[in-house]
């Protein structure tokens, strides 16, 4: 008796495109995404150490400390993997893929040569090897302390394809000339280089206390594109807390007494 075979439905095809060497690319799925690259022998894919998610036989992976010492120094300081991992395929073309470890979406960044954008920390996931990979440090002190963003944030230069990881949905705007738009902190996905971020505190002594909202908000000012995030990762924590058990001191202290008498 044969088995009847198992066949499930292809992956909903969300994206997919061409790299400048190359490189073809789908990013497959909704919410819990993957983008699966086709490489060619001469080209390679980088990736944080840790990123890759599965690959053919013939893709070859050597990991090492892509920049140095100072490579090394600011990937710490974002947060990302120390090491770098580059792939290359061996023979003939290859696939390797690389997953999103968060519910949102993976997107695709088209740079030019000399083409800048600025993402938010740990959203780099993979890219061509001609990508250029940096720190962005915040220039305005209150910004950095209570933007929400942080100091730290991560800078990709083309020319190239590379791939960012953001939480929930993504909305894109386009700000003019001296144009602001106010965002609450952890909402600001990427921006372009000609946009200044800020922060603002909260005005009105109700607005503070009960609105809900914090103390600061991220100003965004013009010209230039913004990406911003509708579930930023802390935001859906403190979500989910409010409904996890917490512990007490009834039911997470040890009886010491009745473990040695056992």
């Amino acid at each position: 008796m044969t088995q009847e075979r198992i066949d499930l439905p292809d992956p909903i095809v969300d994206k997919s495109g061409k790299g400048t060497g190359g490189m073809e690319y789908k990013i497959l799925g909704s919410t819990m995404q993957v983008v699966v690259c086709e490489i060619d022998p001469s080209e390679s894919i980088i990736s944080q150490s840790g990123g890759m998610a599965w690959m053919s036989g013939n893709i070859q992976m050597n990991t090492n400390m892509n920049g140095g010492l100072g490579g090394v120094f600011r990937r710490m300081l974002t947060g990302e993997s120390l090491f770098v991992a580059e792939y290359n395929a061996v023979g003939s073309r290859g696939i390797i893929s690389f997953a999103s470890d968060f519910p949102g979406k993976i997107i695709p960044v088209h740079l030019n040569a000399g083409q800048e954008v600025i993402v938010q920390k740990q959203a780099f996931l993979c890219a061509e090897k001609s990508i250029q990979y940096d720190i962005h440090l915040q220039r305005k002190l209150g910004a950095g302390f209570f933007g929400g963003e942080g100091f730290i944030m991560e800078k990709l230069k083309g020319p190239g394809v590379a791939f960012v990881a953001f939480d929930g949905e993504i909305i894109e705007y386009t700000l003019q000339a001296n144009q602001v738009l106010k965002v609450d902190t952890g909402h600001v996905a990427m921006i372009e280089p000609t946009v200044s971020m800020d922060i603002e505190m909260v005005r009105g002594f109700k607005n503070v206390l009960f609105g809900g909202e914090g103390l600061f908000l991220t100003t965004l000012r013009g010209p230039g594109r913004i990406w911003l995030q509708t579930m930023p990762m802390t935001a859906l924590a403190q979500s989910i807390a409010q409904y996890l058990p917490q512990a007490t001191a009834s039911n997470s202290s040890v009886n010491l007494g009745n473990l040695f008498n056992d």
